[in-house]
């Protein structure tokens, strides 16, 4: 099965010039955890649930403070007719739960989860996820 046939199309996108209390705001009435970034018509950064308290509230930034001083810079993504097993495999082994989805211009044509893969495929994105949530050196709780 192609991602396109499985992603959420109709996806909020915010400005990196925008607030963290703007993205929180957006985030809360979109039920999601998660914002691509965007500068016109790029793709600049993600930001999450996580990242605004993490890398803001919790260093001290207040609701005004700018999506781009707290988003992830490095946006991993997948083609929009990439196979679902191989981005679920992609996504265990860099450690994401949802993706945003481009067309070979890249340009941003949805996002995709794991509930999105789980629905297509139960089961499989549990296993995924059992992977995604093993410690690494990247989130490492005891440093």
């Amino acid at each position: 099965m192609k991602i396109s046939e499985c992603m959420t199309q109709d996806v909020s996108l915010i400005s990196p010039n925008d607030t963290i209390e703007r993205a929180a705001q957006i985030m809360g009435s979109a039920d999601t955890g998660v914002l691509p970034v965007s500068d016109g018509d790029r793709l600049v950064g993600m930001i999450t649930d996580r990242d605004i308290a993490i890398r803001g509230v919790a260093e001290g930034c207040s609701p005004s403070a700018r999506v781009g001083d707290i988003m992830s810079r490095e946006v991993k993504y997948c083609f929009d007719d990439a196979e679902a097993d191989e981005v679920l495999g992609n996504m265990a082994e860099i450690q994401v739960r949802r993706m945003p989805v481009v067309n070979h211009d890249k340009r941003l044509v949805g996002i995709i989860s794991l509930s999105d893969l789980d629905h297509e495929q139960p089961g499989r994105a549990g296993e995924a996820l059992r992977e995604i949530t093993q410690p690494s050196d990247r989130h490492n709780q005891s440093r």
